[in-house]
């Protein structure tokens, strides 16, 4: 069913459920009109739709959200559970060591897709968050992802603009190049003040059935001295979830990187 101008339905409610951030979970129909175009009339009766569904929730002060239905929906049909599923113990295992932040994350068109997280209290600040994202080449997740990625991925990264966060941040081609040579190299990505000053990023590869890189498992951890030491448990841990995923012997051709294909 398309409206009068052409834009179906579903596109309106595409729109509508786009309208919501992690910073801003709940929402006016007034707002949710704004951010999304639509009149006032169409977005409201759109809303109300959705709310009869349980896809949309009203709160006590009639501000809307995201419904427990579409949770529930997305969880039982979502290919990432099994992976996070897979990832948790390890994960688990390295945030009793490390205790500070872990995380998953995988590649969503071009940036990082975060989808779980462990932290504890007083732990060093860290900008991302369960279903969070971030741009390839500001987090050692995403500098993990994109030098495993495809060529044509790296291309259109390194083409630009990348944003600087912190005068850290690899925020040019050539730099980001050569990082990216050195994250197949050596294994892991080392990421010390890229996103915030105080804060250091950790990460190494996580492999599928086939040996492709399927996630990156990264710790968050304190820009300071002797961080290094947390190399050896991040990388196990990712070879372990690699392992239970059915990824090849790390010894064999296919779980290794290199190659003239990661030549960019």
């Amino acid at each position: 069913m398309r409206t009068r101008n052409g834009e179906s339905v579903l596109t309106r409610v595409v729109r509508i459920f786009e309208a919501f951030t992690p910073e801003e979970p709940a929402l006016t129909v007034s707002e949710i009109s704004r951010r999304t175009g639509l009149h006032v009339a169409t977005a409201s009766r759109l809303v109300a739709e959705l709310v009869s569904h349980e896809f949309l929730a009203r709160d006590a002060d009639r501000r809307v959200r995201i419904g427990m239905r579409m949770w529930e929906l997305g969880t039982r049909a979502s290919p990432a559970l099994s992976l996070r599923d897979v990832a948790m113990p390890f994960m688990e295992g390295v945030h009793d060591v490390v205790g500070h932040h872990v995380q998953l994350g995988v590649l969503d068109g071009d940036e990082v897709l975060f989808l779980e997280r462990l932290s504890a209290p007083g732990a060093v600040i860290n900008y991302t968050r369960i279903a969070g994202r971030l741009p390839l080449h500001v987090s050692s997740s995403g500098l993990v992802l994109l030098a495993h990625g495809p060529a044509d991925l790296r291309r259109r990264v390194l083409a630009g603009p990348l944003d600087r966060y912190t005068p850290d941040t690899p925020a040019t081609a050539a730099r980001l190049r050569a990082m990216l040579a050195e994250v197949r190299r050596q294994g892991y990505a080392y990421c010390p003040g890229y996103v915030h000053p105080d804060a250091l990023g950790i990460a190494a590869p996580v492999r599928g059935g086939s040996g492709e890189v399927v996630a990156a498992l990264a710790v968050i951890v304190p820009n300071e001295a002797g961080a290094t030491a947390v190399v050896p448990v991040v990388r196990t841990a990712a070879r372990g979830v690699s392992r239970a995923l059915g990824a090849p012997d790390p010894r064999g051709r296919r779980h290794g990187s290199g190659g003239s294909a990661h030549a960019v």
